[in-house]
């Protein structure tokens, strides 16, 4: 049988469509500059002048000048997210969890458009700007990854102790109330290290420690469905196990995880920040001298 929380979590309207159709379009954009700009991105910085595909796709050039006035977009859209904390009027606009996905969706796609835009040449400043960018999307995957450790109701607002316990204590109801999956077929899916074990552990050994057992859990799973079967009383069990095998690893994580949640706010902000700097001077150099 399925817990209350966990049918609660099924039968949540997929409004994503627009995220998903911005995905795809995105998608499509970069094999579209894929296929016509391969000819021209394999040559050598030498020869590109002399390609007629170059006043196309240089930084400068036709398509390669939208691109980068595109890449500033999404970078503005892009800090919608953390402004939206500090401007009441635009925190009514959606929900929590679909600003952080478009959030994430702009992230990965604004350094691929500006890498184009770049034509995949980085030097003097703007070489300085795209590693910044690089590094910041590298740490944003790591944000959202602890991000999404942290324990939150469909609304994202953290739990507390009691709610992780009430939610922990339905789902084992639901388990102890069946009989098609033995518990020793499962306990792999259980086991977290001791709670000492983890205070002992220093932050990126309690991070790796975390990550593995993400890493684990769908091939436990997997194993798990092949003893069992695929029957939809089956798939319902397995959900309840893989339910309570997440809640358990984030709650025996849940200080180290937000220990470094904090620290990473407290490196990625900076950088985000002289990324921006660097943007605008970049920005206000190109237009001064003149796009050429």
């Amino acid at each position: 049988m399925v817990s209350p929380r966990a049918a609660a979590r099924q039968t949540v309207a997929p409004a994503n469509i627009p995220l998903i159709c911005a995905a795809l379009l995105a998608a499509s954009l970069v094999a579209c500059l894929i296929v016509a700009g391969v000819p021209y991105y394999v040559l050598s910085p030498e020869d590109r002048p002399y390609s007629p595909l170059h006043p196309v796709f240089r930084s400068s050039g036709t398509v390669g000048l939208k691109l980068g006035i595109f890449g500033v977009v999404l970078f503005g859209i892009l800090f919608l997210y953390p402004l939206r904390k500090r401007w009441p009027w635009l925190a009514q606009i959606g929900n929590t969890r679909r600003w952080l996905n478009a959030h994430a969706l702009t992230g990965i796609a604004a350094p691929v458009i500006i890498t184009f835009h770049s034509a995949f040449r980085w030097h003097g400043l703007a070489g300085v700007a795209w590693g910044i960018m690089i590094a910041v999307a590298l740490s944003g995957f790591i944000g959202r990854y602890l991000y999404v450790k942290i324990p939150r109701r469909l609304n994202s607002v953290k739990l507390n102790a009691g709610d992780l316990e009430s939610e922990t204590n339905e789902l084992v109801s639901a388990l102890d109330g069946q009989s098609l999956v033995r518990s020793e077929d499962f306990a792999p899916l259980l086991r977290v290290p001791a709670s000492e074990e983890i205070r002992r552990m220093n932050l990126v050994a309690a991070l790796w420690a975390m990550f593995r057992q993400d890493v684990a859990r769908p091939f436990h799973v997997y194993q798990l469905r092949r003893s069992v079967g695929r029957n939809r009383e089956a798939e319902e069990i397995i959900a309840n196990i893989r339910r309570l095998s997440t809640l358990r690893t984030k709650m025996a994580f849940l200080q180290r995880t937000e220990q470094v949640f904090h620290l990473w706010h407290v490196i990625h902000r900076p950088f985000s920040l002289s990324f921006v700097v660097l943007v605008v001077i970049h920005v206000g150099v190109a237009l001064s001298v003149g796009v050429r």
